[in-house]
């Protein structure tokens, strides 16, 4: 069975090494000295190698089943969860004024890492409850919030969202889901729901849905979206639970991964629901929690990728095959291990690269939500939404990647199923696709982020790189190794970028035909920036006789591998941006 180590040290680098968090002026970052966010690593790590992720492949094998209404969870799930609620885990970065820990979220992210890296599918149950929460605590009202917010800080009532609809996906406009008022203000939420993860289940008392309906009369497409809560059982005035509300789940989706979370088919039936913000401004109220719930799905991409690493190492370093083609590096044995191999020491060292630059990328996109609403820094705001996309589609696409270059290094134990390396790329794959698949993200990257505020939001991007590197061109070794890299990577996604704002203006489809390439364009620049970041840091501790030499020399070698062998594919994907739309849209539909 695989296992998992959590990488507490790594994190530790990130936030204080590399993001100075507690340097910060963000209220609260103060708080977060070396000791103190330690502690919180140290056993947030324990639960999950204890006891999170020995039940990843109990909730693979034996997944979730819909009995007289009711989804039963794996074994041990629900003591799990107990652990998580009884520890305050769930609500770590939630408002104190409902129970929450009141941490920031770049703490929250920290931690989730380890979380969904040892449990992703468990994991997703009092995930979807955080960003329902969000949802709830942006635009509810006082008694809203009162009546909810307490018992889902802690995980006693669950939450979820509900979007999406058979007929449609991506384009809600289309959305028959129907909300009509009744005399008391309350309305009647009548449709089908859709691939609701944690829709129903048995760990919680109640399960607070909120979702996305149309109230009669109301504009057409996303203008006449509202947003309902609309709990499985109805809340009485003292707070106790009340009658059963008019839904059910119709069924449980057989998934390819994720098998230990209920992904559900909800039917409401004139279903009680109570308006959440605005008459028809539902998809502004949704969208609140959007940068938290897409950087948590691009954490997911992440954190299959580092335990699918961490257990390819280990087979690599066990399993002989073969000699080393220079002589024998293990001549006891009968052969020499994987890892001599330079085959295999490319796809993990490519892996090693992109989870590292990746786990500092995630984090410092979460300080930048920090910044944005504990600081209300408009700068920081307008960064992290042209941020999430590339962490979300980037994240996703190459987590996967990975996934799968780490279950090659197993060969053929790699496709069977005891070996626990399948479960993780099948787990991996759903990342790419919801909370927006990863076709749309780069769409919204290059359709609306880019533009967004005149274009100053990417332009101040490349103003911080641009800054970076003269601040440290005196530092040679950083400069050969780091900063000429990261400035002809920063040029490649420039070039591109004014292509798109001169061809795309003539024919739009120049711009989308390039907007994946362009997302994974983006995202290698950030993670060579965050590279460089790193590098630096390793540098100086050299320099200053750090107690820990070879984690300090590990991570320059990680870091020059990144920008020798991975970084240098922009040049690949700004070529292909440059054909513009002829290769991809001349053939005619017919013809495929």
């Amino acid at each position: 069975m695989p296992s998992y180590t959590p990488p507490t040290k790594d994190l530790s680098f990130v936030l204080h090494d590399v993001l100075k968090v507690d340097q910060s002026d963000v209220p609260g970052y103060d708080e977060l000295d070396r000791d103190f966010t330690s502690a919180i690593l140290e056993e947030a790590g324990k639960i999950s190698r204890d006891v999170l992720a020995p039940l990843n492949v109990v909730g693979d094998t034996e997944g979730c089943k819909l009995e007289n209404g009711v989804v039963r969870t794996p074994t041990g799930f629900k003591e799990a969860i107990d652990t998580l609620r009884e520890g305050g885990w769930t609500g770590l970065d939630c408002d104190p004024e409902y129970g929450g820990q009141g941490m920031p979220y770049v703490m929250a992210t920290a931690v989730g890492e380890m979380m969904s890296a040892a449990n992703m599918a468990m994991m997703m149950y009092p995930g979807l409850t955080h960003g329902a929460y969000s949802a709830i605590h942006a635009h509810g009202t006082v008694q809203q919030k009162a009546t909810y917010l307490p018992k889902m800080v802690n995980f006693e009532w669950g939450g979820t969202m509900n979007l999406t609809e058979p007929h449609c996906g991506t384009d809600l406009g289309l959305m028959r889901t129907k909300a009509e008022p009744q005399e008391d203000g309350t309305y009647k939420i009548t449709g089908q729901k859709i691939f609701i993860s944690a829709g129903e289940h048995d760990m919680t008392d109640n399960i607070i849905h909120l979702v996305l309906a149309k109230i009669p009369g109301g504009p057409e497409g996303v203008k006449g979206i509202s947003l309902f809560i609309v709990p499985k059982f109805l809340v009485n005035e003292d707070g106790s639970l009340g009658a059963r509300n008019s839904l059910a789940c119709g069924k449980i989706e057989e998934k390819m991964g994720i098998h230990g979370n209920s992904t559900c088919v909800m039917n409401y039936d004139g279903a009680t629901g109570y308006l959440l913000g605005q008459e028809n401004k539902g998809m502004r109220a949704m969208f609140t929690m959007m940068n938290e719930a897409r950087l948590g799905v691009g954490l997911q991409g992440l954190t299959q990728a580092v335990v699918s690493y961490q257990n390819a190492v280990e087979y690599a370093k066990d399993r002989i095959q073969g000699r080393a083609v220079t002589g024998a590096e293990a001549p006891d044995q009968a052969a020499d291990p994987l890892i001599v191999h330079p085959d295999i020491r490319r796809t993990l060292m490519d892996q090693k690269a992109f989870i590292e630059g990746a786990r500092a990328f995630a984090l410092w996109g979460a300080s930048l939500i920090d910044q944005e609403h504990r600081k209300g820094d408009k700068d920081a705001a307008g960064l992290i939404a042209l941020m999430i996309p590339v962490i979300k589609g980037f994240l996703t696409d190459k987590g996967f990647d990975y996934c799968v270059s780490a279950q090659q290094v197993y060969g053929g134990h790699g496709y069977i199923e005891e070996w626990g390396m399948s479960q993780f790329a099948r787990d991996a794959r759903i990342a790419m696709i919801y909370e927006g698949a990863n076709g749309v993200q780069a769409l919204d990257l290059v359709g609306r982020k880019l533009a967004t505020d005149g274009g100053k939001h990417v332009m101040g991007f490349f103003e911080m790189i641009k800054t970076f590197i003269k601040e440290n061109e005196g530092n040679e070794a950083l400069k050969a190794d780091f900063l000429d890299p990261l400035k002809a990577a920063s040029k490649d996604l420039q070039e591109s970028s004014m292509f798109f704002m001169q061809a795309g203006m003539k024919n739009p489809n120049a711009a989308l035909a390039g907007s994946t390439d362009f997302l994974h364009l983006f995202g290698h620049v950030c993670l060579g920036f965050m590279w460089a970041r790193m590098g630096k840091v390793a540098l100086e501790a050299l320099d200053g006789n750090a107690d820990d030499k070879a984690f300090y020399e590990t991570k320059l070698h990680t870091g020059k591998y990144y920008m020798q062998r991975l970084l240098p594919e922009t040049g690949l994907r700004l070529a292909r941006i440059k054909t513009g739309a002829d290769p991809v849209m001349g053939l005619p539909a017919e013809a495929f």
